[in-house]
């Protein structure tokens, strides 16, 4: 796995360090832009569809299988056969065999740590809206600036969801092994942190590339397709506050 993570990252230095010598050197005509658009479109389409199908789950779970479980929709057998003390109340905190598989002691509150991660990747998405304009304004200093707030906003969002997962694990219980409560939370929470790691990691490479003047206020391809993905990584982030914490 570590040998597999290094040929990745060199293969991503030397992709994009060849894309950008090219953009730089002005190899790319309108072509090239379009198709460079509709590849980003379609990967963060993939990205939708990715995260489509954990939800997808997560729906099955609560809205079907807890509903079976507990003996609805003429599935009296089911719940006998299956599991007679389930209680069909979302979330599941307990299991079939408690003595190995322990529940969680208690959920995490989404008006906590939840609400101010909410609150910080709303506020990076318009951070980096108002780096965006000032770069076709050919407002250097507060691309810049705007920029670097965006950066910092998604280490911040990453450091508390780090703080919530140590948490959860330690006070709470609420583990990968915890039912089916702790996986689909886990999956679809932890996912979205690996994707805001990227978006970060691509900010930061952007905000470099802006502080060099790689970016014209008519030629920022790069710039506008890490600002799509992020805004995509927040509207998850929303679906994750609402359906995961909230609901």
């Amino acid at each position: 796995l570590p040998i597999g993570m290094l040929l990745i990252a060199y293969l991503f230095f030397g992709w994009f360090g060849a894309v950008i010598k090219e953009s730089m050197a002005g190899h790319y005509n309108a072509q090239v832009d379009k198709s460079f658009r509709i590849g980003m479109l379609w990967f963060i389409f993939s990205e939708v569809m990715f995260f489509a199908a954990f939800f997808g789950a997560l729906f099955y779970a609560r809205v079907i299988a807890m509903e079976w479980l507990g003996g609805a929709s003429n599935n009296a057998m089911t719940h006998e056969l299956l599991w007679p003390g389930f209680v069909p109340e979302w979330p599941i905190m307990t299991n079939p065999d408690n003595a190995k598989f322990v529940g969680p002691s208690e959920t995490i509150p989404a008006f906590g740590l939840p609400l101010w991660n909410t609150i910080i990747l709303l506020a990076s998405s318009v951070t980096v809206t108002i780096a965006h304009h000032a770069l076709r304004e050919n407002k250097r200093g507060a691309v810049n600036m705007w920029l670097g707030a965006t950066v910092l906003l998604g280490c911040i969002f990453l450091v508390l969801q780090a703080e919530e997962y140590i948490h959860a694990y330690n006070d709470l219980n609420l583990t990968m092994e915890s039912g089916i409560y702790g996986s689909t939370f886990f999956m679809l929470t932890g996912f979205h942190g690996f994707h805001v790691t990227m978006g970060t990691i691509m900010l930061a490479i952007i905000l470099v590339r802006c502080i060099k003047g790689h970016f014209s206020p008519e030629n920022h391809f790069a710039f506008e397709a890490v600002a799509w993905y992020w805004h995509f990584v927040d509207v998850v982030w929303l679906g994750l506050f609402i359906f995961v914490y909230w609901l």
